[in-house]
């Protein structure tokens, strides 16, 4: 799958090189030309979606985080909203809503992720750790409270998860 174009450029050298709905690209669809590294978890509280406050990176994203050997992406979707954010989810309870292909850094390494929505109707507080320093509700592209960077790509990301649930 070659891309002239990226569809959204973000800081620290992100690019969203596509993103394939269920229906160009099943969940469980077998990928050649990259490998799948990471889940996404674009979670919905009255209508505002969860981002966190990534410590390293400095930087707004959504919950999401490396799929571990063996693990499934939906497995990993569950686990790291669970480790940044402290808000369980079953995996019962992801609406998959399609893959993403990535360009991660100034090297251009391409990795394809899992994207997968869901709503919680009595969100958890929040204790701060070693990954994620803040989370908030966010309402459309409201700003962040503290400032800081937004990864774009992230917020495009959820544009895209909305299309497909409607």
């Amino acid at each position: 799958m070659t891309d002239s174009r990226p569809l959204v450029t973000g800081p620290r050298d992100m690019a969203l090189l596509s993103f394939h709905d269920p229906s160009q690209l099943p969940e469980h669809a077998r990928l050649e030309d990259a490998p799948m590294g990471y889940a996404l978890i674009v979670l919905w509280h009255e209508g505002r979606v969860l981002m966190v406050y990534e410590r390293e990176r400095e930087c707004w994203e959504l919950p999401g985080g490396g799929i571990e050997p063996g693990e499934s992406p939906r497995a990993a979707a569950v686990r790291e909203l669970w480790e940044e954010t402290g808000q369980p989810v079953t995996e019962d309870a992801l609406r998959f809503v399609g893959h993403t292909r990535t360009s991660l850094g100034t090297k251009g390494r391409v990795l394809y992720g899992s994207v997968f929505t869901a709503e919680t109707a009595d969100p958890r507080a929040f204790t701060a750790n070693d990954e994620i320093s803040a989370v908030h509700w966010r309402k459309g592209t409201e700003p962040l409270p503290g400032g800081g960077m937004v990864q774009t790509v992230d917020e495009y990301i959820v544009e895209l998860a909305r299309t497909v649930q409607s």
